[in-house]
């Protein structure tokens, strides 16, 4: 049976140099390539990666879109919402959930839902 180790997604911009300026200037990562001919960009922040790619021919699209959203474990949750809130749209401010989950919600340039968490019990270490 096939293994999985790694899933990296590919979110579609119609502006790629908008996304690589926010998610480089206001989350913090770095763009490790980019491919002007192909409209495409690679970023990474940490142990997490992302492609961006604007949609081709083949992909038939009427309208960028993406029905979930993204979720990041991070670790000083609180810190990055303090730094987060006032440089983005946010979706839902930082709560302490039932499921002992802190966590808050923004959006990126192009609509998608990025939510950021922390394991309570992870925060609690911490302090």
């Amino acid at each position: 049976m096939a293994k999985y180790s790694f899933l990296r997604l590919i979110l579609w911009t119609e502006n790629l140099d908008e996304t690589i300026g926010f998610y480089t200037h206001t989350l913090g990562f770095s763009l490790l390539g980019k491919n002007e001919d192909w409209q495409w960009a690679s970023l990474r922040k940490d142990d997490v990666q992302i492609m961006l790619s604007k949609p081709n021919e083949h992909e038939k699209l009427e309208r960028i879109g993406f029905t979930g959203s993204f979720y990041f474990n991070v670790d000083h949750v609180d810190e990055l919402w303090e730094d987060l809130k006032m440089k983005t749209k946010v979706c839902y401010e930082i709560e302490t959930f039932e499921w002992e989950m802190r966590e808050f919600a923004i959006y990126d340039n192009n609509g998608y839902i990025l939510q950021f968490g922390q394991p309570v019990n992870e925060i609690s270490k911490a302090e």
